[in-house]
């Protein structure tokens, strides 16, 4: 069961829908980040599935504008620099609101997994360890071309219809990412120069079958960051913890069991 809380972001009031995964008082938190159309909604129970695999903690929220969040006002269009102010400035709010001390795992997807790495980029050492699943760290025309196809079958099909199950306002959820993604001043965005700031141990994982992306997105975070593990999934698409679940699962709660601990502040250490 999700719930609200309020935060304070650039002088406006957000409420964000979230919810927690139970886990062991001590075990590691992990902070899920949807992808451009989530919510908590449609994470299903992939959180639940991996924390219980990993004895682990979850966080899950819908950001500002999806779910059940704070809707978007339609006549706000997000500028280039929106996953940067919801790195540097919505996620830090939320994480303070609630209590959440440092030492917590992100683990994110697509635009989700984006803001996951400039969130460690530009906190390096609050951090336990990130977790990034189809991430864009450039603009690709693939990208473009799929979701300009997304947009046609919103305007066509019942996908509008599909999306609206997971957002009280899903025009406000839709356009949002839609129009950005879109528009020309965006295809010069790059989160590039941010990678060599990344300290806290790093897995990425991506599908081979990615529409939305090709390999150069999670090879160039292991050419910036050699410490940097790769898992690319055979017959799989976007969305990975869909498509192969069991596989993003096993290699998450290996990756956590391995490196939890490595990256705190020293007042969070043991011993």
């Amino acid at each position: 069961m999700s719930a609200l809380v309020d935060i304070e972001v650039d002088g406006r009031t957000l409420s964000i829908e979230h919810r927690w995964v139970p886990g062991p008082d001590d075990a590691p938190l992990v902070v899920f980040l949807h992808e451009g159309l989530g919510s908590v909604a449609m994470w299903k129970e992939f959180p639940d599935r991996l924390c219980a695999a990993g004895r682990l903690r979850g966080l899950v929220y819908s950001r500002p504008g999806y779910g059940r969040s704070t809707p978007r006002p339609h006549a706000l269009r997000y500028a280039s620099d929106f996953m940067h102010v919801q790195a540097r400035r919505v996620l830090p709010a939320l994480l303070d609101a609630l209590g959440v001390a440092p030492g917590y795992w992100l683990f994110g997807h697509s635009d989700g997994g984006s803001i996951a790495l400039i969130h460690a980029a530009s906190f390096p050492r609050r951090l336990g360890g990130a977790i990034v699943v189809a991430p864009h760290i450039t603009v690709e025309q693939l990208s473009i071309d799929s979701i300009t196809a997304t947009k046609a079958a919103y305007e066509t099909t019942d996908l509008r219809h599909k999306l609206a199950r997971h957002h009280d306002d899903v025009e406000s959820a839709f356009w949002g990412w839609n129009d950005i993604w879109l528009d020309p001043a965006f295809r010069s965005w790059s989160i590039e120069a941010l990678l060599a700031d990344i300290a806290c141990p790093l897995l990425a994982i991506q599908g081979v079958d990615d529409e939305y992306g090709t390999m150069a997105q999670i090879d160039g975070i292991a050419a910036a960051l050699p410490h940097a593990r790769l898992v690319k999934l055979a017959a799989c698409g976007h969305s990975p913890h869909r498509d192969q679940p069991q596989a993003v699962i096993d290699a998450t709660v290996v990756f956590i069991a391995a490196h939890a601990g490595q990256c705190l502040p020293e007042e969070t250490r043991a011993g």
